[in-house]
């Protein structure tokens, strides 16, 4: 009896101090949400409602972005935040877990051109991101801003001129493997595994000079590190403050198996002398990324963290778009028929696509255009306000005010399904969410209302070197598959975000080659 009134004691004086914890939490968030609006109306902003100031709603917030990742749905619902915002209200959504920080969730187009362009020294990717990126990307053009960014821009920009990518000879050697490993007619595969493979490998020699041979060993380790270390990195940045507590082992077990497919690399290229790398720039295949970057340094650590940086953005994007693409058009029979008639009338079945050919194929840029519409490569993109600053409202109302320390998430998916965004539905433009690559002959986006590489001083360097490879990649499969069919469930399709937008469920599907008969039970009706 009196253990058993102890323990009711000890109890209730748990449970005291815990909702006094509470309480006192909820106080201390609440008076820096005071704070945060009284500099905002100083500025002549206004600090919306605040409905997360206490600590069950911020932690349910917390298993809600985790959750919506988990199940990769959280692109959507970035999305149904600003869906559900009251008509005619706000240009965006916003919430705060302490009161002071805020996170912004826009797909306004004068919003994103303020923060990517007409105002971009007020933003960055910030402290906690170089924070959360750093073991992944380093130093690397990715995770850093001001001079640091410059430096990383001059490094890396000279690879990616034109005259540098006149030279397809690795985007055919690359994809004339990947051509051999799709299987005879009526077969499955998953195209969206061949992309990535084939991306791995084209990027990689594009970078090192040498690839891991992904295509031939689809075990390769150091491609299955990248996904792991993508995966995780993921959660770490979406779920940052409580980043701690999310076990890292195999995080970091991918990064350092990555490094060690590339620490060779760098230590064989600078051994190179410098007089040998400025003969080298002047040859277009013996000349490699990895080559370019050590005539501007000669410090590894730079370098892996360039090499780290470019090889994420550049194998995801191509392979990711690809997916879709293929995907799409398996949808639409008529639209490969089209396809394959342009490529055929200007280079015939045979012809290796040069760099001129290709961009004189309007219809294959037009897929793409509509595929990077309804698909861009990265979903989401994020930036930290560096110094307290305004962007535009809604029209009529005054601006916006962040200060220093808030976070800006760019809904690009968001914006370029925004039905708003688009002119009314016709015979000559149709519905924003079908894929349409038809409608490009006739429509122009307005600016800043489509974003799929960013834009701005930040926009991708490598956006021509990422549309050449897939045009080249999308003419060669045209050349030689007459039709291509989807097999699963194609409106089961969805979203999966690990940092880089791709088909969750992969891309299984059947190509035919001229005389080879597809099989019927998989016969789809074009929409």
């Amino acid at each position: 009896m009196l253990l058993s009134s102890l323990q009711s004691a000890s109890f209730a004086k748990v449970a005291s101090v815990g909702l006094a914890f509470v309480a006192i939490l909820t106080v201390l968030v609440w008076l820096r949400h005071l704070a945060s609006d009284i500099k905002i109306r100083k500025l002549g902003g206004t600090l919306f409602v605040c409905y997360l100031l206490i600590i069950t709603t911020a932690s349910k917030l917390y298993y809600e972005i985790g959750k919506n990742q988990y199940n990769n749905n959280l692109v959507a619902w970035c999305t149904a935040q600003l869906d559900n915002l009251p008509p005619g209200k706000r240009a965006f959504a916003e919430f705060s877990l302490t009161g002071s920080k805020r996170v912004l969730i826009t797909r306004d187009p004068e919003q994103i051109k303020a923060i990517l362009a007409t105002n971009i020294s007020s933003f960055g990717h910030g402290s906690m991101w170089h924070k959360l990126w750093r073991p992944f990307l380093g130093d690397g053009i990715f995770a850093v801003d001001g001079q640091l960014w410059h430096d990383s821009r001059a490094m890396i920009k000279p690879m990616f001129v034109r005259d540098r990518l006149r030279n397809l000879a690795i985007f055919d050697a690359c994809t004339s493997k990947l051509l051999s490993k799709i299987p005879s007619a009526g077969a499955t595969v998953d195209l969206k595994d061949l992309f990535y493979r084939w991306s791995m490998d084209t990027t990689t020699e594009f970078l090192l000079g040498e690839n891991v041979d992904s295509l031939d060993f689809p075990d390769n380790d150091v491609l299955n590190a990248m996904h792991v270390a993508q995966r995780i990195q993921m959660f770490i940045f979406v779920l940052n403050p409580i980043a701690p507590l999310i076990p890292k082992g195999d995080y970091h077990r991918a990064i350092r198996r990555i490094e060690e497919f590339i620490e060779p690399a760098i230590a064989r290229t600078l051994a190179i002398p410098q007089a040998r790398l400025e003969e080298l720039s002047k040859l277009d295949m013996e000349f490699s990324f990895l080559h370019s970057i050590a005539r501007y340094t000669r410090d590894p650590k730079v370098i892996r963290d360039q090499i780290m940086s470019v090889l994420l953005a550049a194998r995801d994007t191509t392979a990711a778009t690809m997916s879709w693409a293929m995907y799409e058009l398996s949808n639409y029979p008529k639209l490969w028929a089209r396809l394959r008639k342009e490529v055929l009338r200007e280079l015939g079945s045979h012809a290796t696509p040069t760099y001129e050919a290709l961009k004189d194929l309007t219809f294959v840029k037009n897929i793409l255009n509509e595929t990077l519409r309804l698909h861009p490569a990265a979903p989401l993109n994020m930036r930290q306000v560096l110094e307290t600053t305004t962007i535009p409202g809604r029209p009529g109302e005054p601006g916006v005010v962040l200060l220093k320390g808030d976070s800006v998430t760019i809904n690009t998916l968001g914006m370029h399904m925004y039905a708003d965004l688009y002119p009314p539905v016709s015979d000559t433009f149709a519905d924003p969410r079908i894929f349409s690559p038809e409608r490009w002959e006739h429509w122009t986006p307005k600016p800043w209302t489509y974003a799929p590489f960013s834009g701005g001083p930040r926009i991708c360097a490598g956006q021509n070197f990422a549309l050449t490879e897939m045009a080249f990649c999308l003419v060669r499969l045209a050349q030689r598959f007459e039709s291509i069919e989807y097999r699963g469930d194609w409106a089961a399709q969805r979203l999966r975000a690990d940092i880089i937008g791709t088909p969750a469920l992969g891309v299984h599907m059947a190509l035919y080659e001229p005389g080879e008969k597809p099989d019927l039970r998989f016969k789809r009706h074009a929409n």
